[in-house]
């Protein structure tokens, strides 16, 4: 019989082995963190527009569609000015991509990541490119795009009839220039319209 003071080493782990299954559980739940929403590591090596790049990984280049927003156009009002914006953002810069999903472009969707910063959201902010409505999940992005109207960011400082949101101004024969008014749009029905 044991003193009851004394350890059994037999039916007790050591420390060592305790210490060595936390940290094993520890890294399982970090683990399972990142593969959740995990990041792919590359460098901006070209900007096609305001919303899309090209990133180079260690596989290769992708090209990448940002998720859940929508800038003007090459040729509609200010599709120039917000291809430059994000070039001087990210151009030649490392960048982490989170995946969303692949387009029917065999383009990657995902969120752009500068240094912890949101590229997509920033652009937004920027009054660089417009919450994508039917794609975007983020509802702070809608009082983003508000706080950039009222500030008259970005595009939001070209004439009313020039600020045409891009998913219109690709369907412009078909909408025959009825374009929705988007400049008095409140928060509450950004969101509500978020996903469809």
């Amino acid at each position: 019989m044991l003193h009851p003071l004394a350890v059994d080493t037999h039916s007790v782990l050591p420390i060592r082995w305790l210490s060595t299954l936390a940290a094993v559980a520890a890294l399982a739940v970090v683990t399972s963190a990142i593969a959740d929403n995990p990041r792919l590591a590359g460098r901006v090596v070209g900007i096609s527009d305001g919303d899309t790049v090209d990133v180079r990984l260690q596989s290769g280049i992708i090209r990448v569609r940002l998720h859940g927003i929508d800038a003007p156009e090459h040729d509609q009002a200010y599709g120039k000015a917000t291809k430059r914006e994000l070039s001087q953002l990210v151009f030649r810069k490392d960048v982490e991509l989170e995946p969303i999903e692949q387009d029917r472009y065999d383009r990657l969707v995902a969120r752009l990541w500068l240094d912890g910063l949101d590229v997509n959201a920033e652009l937004v902010k920027r009054g660089a490119a417009w919450v994508y409505r039917r794609y975007a999940t983020e509802a702070t992005w809608c009082a983003y795009e508000k706080q950039a109207r009222d500030r008259d960011l970005g595009l939001w400082a070209l004439p009313a009839e020039q600020q045409v949101a891009p998913w219109e101004w690709r369907r412009r024969d078909r909408l025959r220039e009825k374009f929705t008014d988007y400049s008095s749009q409140r928060v509450a029905e950004c969101v509500a319209s978020l996903g469809k």
